[in-house]
């Protein structure tokens, strides 16, 4: 018999819109996992590494998914984000399993560990750090050669040095026009008119992404 596979630990399990990414606006399964290897200093899901998670088995996961789709319809798409969820050797069961099923996977990661074993169907979302962040110096930098065009960067960017930072990072590692970017402003920190200015000004094909669902629900900081 084969070895079941590692447990998960979970912050949190829920049926959304995606708010972020080039995904943004549709229905979306949501797996939080615990733990994260980052202090990200504008960090919004603190409690996905400061809280203890809930331990799921791979077969209850998946049918705490299920049961969470409306009704007699199917949500094809998942995502599973964190914290870091590469920290789990149970995220590959996982993301093996969701890929199986049919299911479109998104994995959003830090960029901090390698993506070498990241199945190739799946769509990573790389949120690079920023310096406004405290982790640049965290990055991966070989994981820009393991991405595909499936594949998407993202930046969150907390002033006018860190899109300067993120401009000779795209230019150095060659990134356009080979990937898919987003810029994304820091809550409370870089006004969203100002990055779209800067954007205008440049010219640049890269994708200004507002979190569309503290829009939606200003109020509500899980389950969304």
């Amino acid at each position: 018999m084969s070895e079941a596979p590692p447990p998960l630990q979970i912050a949190e399990v829920f049926y959304s819109l995606q708010g972020e990414s080039s995904w943004a606006g549709y229905p979306c399964l949501f797996v939080r996992l615990t733990g994260c290897n980052l202090r990200c200093s504008y960090c919004d899901a603190r409690y996905s590494y400061e809280e203890p998670g809930t331990a799921y088995s791979l077969q209850d996961l998946l049918i705490a998914l299920k049961g969470l789709e409306p009704t007699g319809q199917r949500v094809d798409l998942v995502e599973i984000t964190g914290g870091e969820p590469l920290l789990q050797e149970g995220v590959y069961p996982l993301l093996d399993a969701l890929l199986a099923d049919g299911r479109r996977v998104l994995l959003e990661t830090n960029g901090s560990l390698s993506l070498a074993r990241v199945p190739a169907a799946v769509h990573c979302i790389m949120d690079v750090k920023c310096p406004g962040s405290g982790m640049a110096d965290r990055l991966d930098l070989d994981n820009f050669r393991r991405l595909t065009g499936n594949d998407e960067i993202k930046f969150v960017l907390s002033d006018r040095p860190d899109y300067d930072w993120a401009l000779t990072i795209i230019k150095q590692h060659r990134l356009l026009p080979h990937h898919r970017l987003v810029f994304s402003p820091a809550a409370g920190r870089l006004a969203p008119a100002d990055l779209a200015a800067w954007l205008l000004a440049d010219a640049l094909p890269i994708r200004l992404q507002l979190q569309l669902h503290t829009l939606l629900w200003p109020n509500r900081r899980r389950g969304c």
